[in-house]
């Protein structure tokens, strides 16, 4: 067996196909003294307009998914009191599909880094609240932790967050110390950006470097460049944070880029892209800003703004669940495009040594000099 064919044998994964549905949701609150006296409409619709219209609270409500201190409740204008236990149960649905399995790339007692693939939701959220890295964390720490007792309470969570269709290298931490001194690590190098310092400082400062890879749409003219576009939000129908984009009001963020390869016939180049930030959608938002929007992106386009915003264009209809119809606008998780986070560099939060971790290309975002390299027969 060739030293290729170990290596690859020796990769291991871990994860279990999904479930049909998943097991659905219960939202709890407590009425605040503040809010006593609503009825039972006005409090979800003010508090999670978001959720879903007026009509969808109301056939929530009919539909008997909502109790007040454990009791089904179907009157919209039951009066609240102060102190009373409301429980909006969501019904299981369905949840489009996603891949399950992921690839450990390191793993000790304090950390696993994962490849993830994808189209797989980092945490819960919209519509995929179980089919997540974040679950498949969960499950396999209770496969290897199971007792008479049940599955241990801990379990390696995210400490940072990957777009659903950006692929790569994701930092989990199995204990908390681990968790707040990687978190201080992002934290630290976004700040250093915040100081506008120089490129070459920022790096010296940093105890974590991220390389990722990019096929971006249209031959780049430069060798490199470093884009110091600020990221700031704006109002987008579907997004009810608001929506990431290239804002001159927005918060400082710096991206290096350096060109690996450029291709003429199919207007593409190939690029390498370092972040000293970590701005939501930082890449897709600074390429797309600078004229090299990436290929396939289904939101960003040339300037760092969405590709199609109407925001008079709101729609009110809703799901079977009452919930908001997903937008026609495309949305940030949505697929098409080719980003991988490649390579990591870091110092061990707790054994202080440092630890360099590759993920494996995707063929599409391998240099020519690369793939022929990982022929079958290539020596």
């Amino acid at each position: 067996m060739s030293e290729k064919a170990e290596l690859a044998a020796v990769r291991a994964y871990f994860g279990v196909p999904w479930p049909q549905r998943n097991e659905g949701l219960s939202y709890h609150d407590i009425v605040r003294p503040t809010d006593a006296g609503l009825t039972l409409i006005e409090f979800y619709f003010r508090k999670y307009k978001n959720s879903a219209p007026l009509q969808g609270w109301l056939q929530r409500i009919q539909n008997k998914q909502i109790t007040i201190d454990g009791k089904v409740v179907i009157l919209p204008d039951t009066e609240l009191r102060a102190g009373a236990e409301l429980v909006y149960h969501r019904l299981p649905w369905r949840e489009p599909d996603a891949p399950y399995l992921l690839e450990v790339l390191f793993e000790d007692d304090y950390l696993i880094v994962v490849n993830k693939p994808s189209g797989l939701q980092v945490l819960p959220g919209g519509l995929y609240q179980q089919r997540t890295v974040l679950t498949q964390l969960q499950w396999h720490a209770c496969k290897l932790t199971t007792t008479s007792s049940g599955c241990q309470k801990t379990h390696p969570v995210p400490v940072h967050r990957l777009g659903r269709g950006t692929s790569g290298i994701l930092l989990c931490a199995k204990t908390k110390l681990c968790k707040s001194r990687l978190a201080a690590y992002f934290a630290e190098g976004t700040s250093v950006v915040e100081e506008k310092c120089t490129n070459s400082e920022c790096n010296t400062m940093r105890k974590i470097c991220k390389i990722y890879r990019a096929l971006v749409s249209g031959v780049m003219d430069m060798d490199e460049a470093v884009i110091k576009q600020p990221i700031g939000t704006i109002k987008y129908p579907g997004v009810a944070k608001g929506l990431y984009v290239a804002s001159p009001s927005g918060k400082p963020a710096l991206s290096s880029v350096r060109v690996l390869e450029r291709d003429s016939e199919s207007n593409c180049t190939l690029v390498q892209v370092e972040i000293q930030s970590g701005r939501p959608h930082q890449i897709r938002i600074h390429l797309s800003f600078i004229g090299y929007p990436l290929i396939g992106d289904p939101l960003y386009v040339s300037g760092g703004q969405p590709k199609c915003f109407h925001p008079e264009l709101l729609d009110e209809s809703f799901e079977k669940d009452g919930g908001y119809q997903r937008p026609e606008n495309p949305v940030p998780g949505d697929c098409g495009y080719n980003l991988h986070a490649h390579q990591i560099g870091l110092i061990h939060p707790i054994t202080n040594e440092l630890i360099k971790i590759t993920a494996p290309l995707p063929a599409i975002l391998q240099t020519r000099d690369e793939r022929e390299a990982n022929q079958p027969n290539s020596s």
